[in-house]
């Protein structure tokens, strides 16, 4: 079925006049006709009848007509939407980031970003450096938010630096590493605390290790948050490489404490990132200005 035909037959059988819908679809009035009469040769059914010098329906056409309201207003309802999507007033983010952002930058961010686009939603998922990064390619997120090293990234995706942490050594205010200065090979001694393969802390701490040509710690504990893992060391167990921005306060407040290893600083690298070479919405350029506004 033409679906042109039937908004034309639409806009006759509302306004009663094949003249007035000729100017609300812009065509002329014998275009009209001509395009009606096809329509009810398509359909095998009459659509219009003459009444004097105007035309009515037919009962098929008015029963027609009840069902094509329903079109029609659905027709409004999508473009309303599609115009409200392209000015980014409705639609739907998806943001993937590790564990530190967004935990620690991520909500802020998006508080800020929903008090000015209520009827946009949010979905925010946590996962660790590399799952991060693969969501991002398949087209499963629309922005990655990564708290760790750039060579996990791949040429398809864009990473802009945010800003530069640094990764803390730290293990109980009681323990006796507290605040004193000892060397990587001791460090490593200890039995360390740590998030999952993949995570960019594992990452970091075998590049350190690898770099200083010392053995990996072992991990006797594991956990896939971040939040668990400051909990296991303010217990008293094990020490931990965890970024100063999610620990500073611990740290600062005596939960606890850190351990300077000699000739070892560590950056940690915060960036935001998206598919390299594609046009970004515009609800993606609004949440990215509102993240970059916070680091002016």
């Amino acid at each position: 079925m033409n679906l042109h035909s039937l908004k034309l037959f639409y806009q006759v059988a509302v306004t009663g006049s094949f003249t007035r819908a000729a100017e609300i679809m812009h065509i002329s009035q014998p275009a009209v006709s001509s395009q009606i009469k096809r329509f009810e040769h398509e359909l095998g059914m009459a659509l219009f009848k003459k009444e004097g010098r105007g035309v009515v329906l037919t009962n098929f056409a008015e029963e027609l007509l009840e069902r094509t309201k329903t079109l029609i207003a659905s027709e409004k309802y999508i473009e309303t939407f599609i115009e409200e999507y392209k000015s980014a007033k409705v639609g739907t983010l998806y943001i993937v980031a590790t564990y530190l952002p967004a935990n620690f930058l991520i909500p802020k961010w998006a508080a800020l970003f929903k008090s000015e686009n209520e009827d946009v939603s949010l979905i925010i998922t946590t996962t660790n450096t590399k799952s991060a990064c693969e969501q991002l390619k398949n087209y499963k997120a629309d922005l990655a938010i990564f708290g760790g090293l750039s060579s996990e990234m791949s040429a398809e995706v864009l990473y802009e630096q945010l800003f530069e942490d640094e990764l803390w050594f730290v293990v109980a205010a009681t323990h006796p590493l507290a605040n004193s200065e000892i060397t990587l090979k001791e460090m490593v001694e200890e039995s360390f605390i740590m998030r999952e393969e993949g995570s960019s802390m594992r990452e970091y701490l075998r590049s350190i290790c690898h770099t200083h040509q010392v053995k990996m710690p072992k991990v006797s504990l594991q956990f896939s948050g971040i939040n668990e893992t400051i909990r296991s060391v303010k217990a008293g167990y094990g020490a931990s490489l965890i970024s100063s921005l999610a620990v500073r306060e611990y740290v600062e407040n005596g939960q606890l404490a850190r351990v300077y290893v000699q000739d070892v600083h560590i950056p940690h690298n915060i960036a935001v990132c998206t598919r390299r070479n594609e046009k970004q919405s515009t609800l993606l350029q609004k949440f990215i200005k509102i993240i970059k506004s916070d680091f002016k």
